[in-house]
């Protein structure tokens, strides 16, 4: 598998472009981002072309919010293929470019996907940003859809964690959730990516989340992403939502809870995001650092 280049940021191809990477206090870690603060003279086409040349997973593109508020934003996604229903690492790094702007508080980001409210504070002089998510969903899967997954990952059915079925689960965009039974599976990732996106298309996903248990509240995860264009995510916020919902559907944590996923490690990008659930409230945040690089 040849994989698109995130080592180092891409060049300025845009002079509106702001690179930053998130979930993440360190360049050399997470996932990079471009952010385009105005992109209201911009049309479907350039967005394209301007993701696809930074080659990044997904680039935000801001424009003016529906209410008269300066805090109200229009959020669309892009990776290098098209345009994504839902980014929550491109909406990190939008939240913490805005907040380096405008000041800390509360952004409400509209997106295809619903209302997204997000909140930015500053934590030893680091911007952090808390997503909440639009209301998740978690679906069963098709035996026959699960033993397609595992053969296009090259993955045994035995290699499985029974205790974390497979299950589709939402939170603006569908994953495929896989727990591995082991830290060895999760590490080795060398999968058939035109088959796996086959089938990701027929399915709707827009990643394959897969994870280890390492305790009760603590996950590692990888991100499969061939729909954008993409081998591997290294922090996937909107994936991490979707597994809270997951992981709360399944009575795998209390109703309230906080999880730790830690992301892009073997990928050489180390991630960190948090995941916190709330009694009463289906809705599931997701924080994480971002900085520009």
């Amino acid at each position: 598998m040849t994989n698109l280049d995130t080592t180092t940021p891409a060049p300025q191809v845009n002079s509106r472009v702001l690179h930053y990477t998130a979930f993440a206090t360190s360049p050399a870690g997470g996932n990079l981002a471009g952010v385009v603060l105005d992109a209201t003279a911009l049309g479907d086409d350039e967005m394209v072309a301007i993701a696809a040349a930074l080659g990044y997973s997904e680039s935000a593109f801001v424009t003016p919010g529906p209410a008269a508020d300066d805090r109200s934003f229009t959020l669309r996604f892009f990776s290098p293929k098209a345009e994504v229903g839902f980014c929550g690492h491109a909406t990190v790094a939008t939240a913490v470019a805005l907040g380096e702007r405008l000041g800390t508080g509360d952004f409400d980001f509209h997106t295809s996907a619903g209302l997204v409210p997000v909140r930015v504070v500053r934590e030893d002089g680091t911007l952090k940003a808390t997503l909440t998510s639009v209301e998740p969903a978690v679906y069963d899967v098709e035996p026959a859809d699960v033993a397609e997954a595992l053969a296009a990952l090259g993955w045994e059915a035995g290699e499985l964690d029974a205790a974390l079925p497979a299950r589709i689960a939402f939170a603006g965009v569908r994953h495929l959730v896989l727990a591995a039974a082991t830290r060895e599976r999760l590490a080795d990732l060398d999968y058939d990516f035109d088959r796996l996106l086959r089938l990701m298309h027929r399915l709707d996903l827009t990643t394959v989340q897969l994870v280890w248990r390492e305790s009760a509240t603590v996950f590692h995860v990888r991100d499969p992403f061939p729909v954008g264009g993409v081998v591997e995510d290294a922090a996937t916020g909107a994936a991490a939502a979707a597994f809270g919902a997951y992981a709360r559907e399944l009575g795998l944590v209390p109703a309230a809870a906080h999880l730790t996923l830690h992301q892009g490690h073997d990928m050489g990008r180390p991630s960190l995001l948090e995941v916190d659930l709330r009694a009463g409230e289906p809705r599931v945040r997701v924080t994480g650092a971002a900085i520009g690089v």
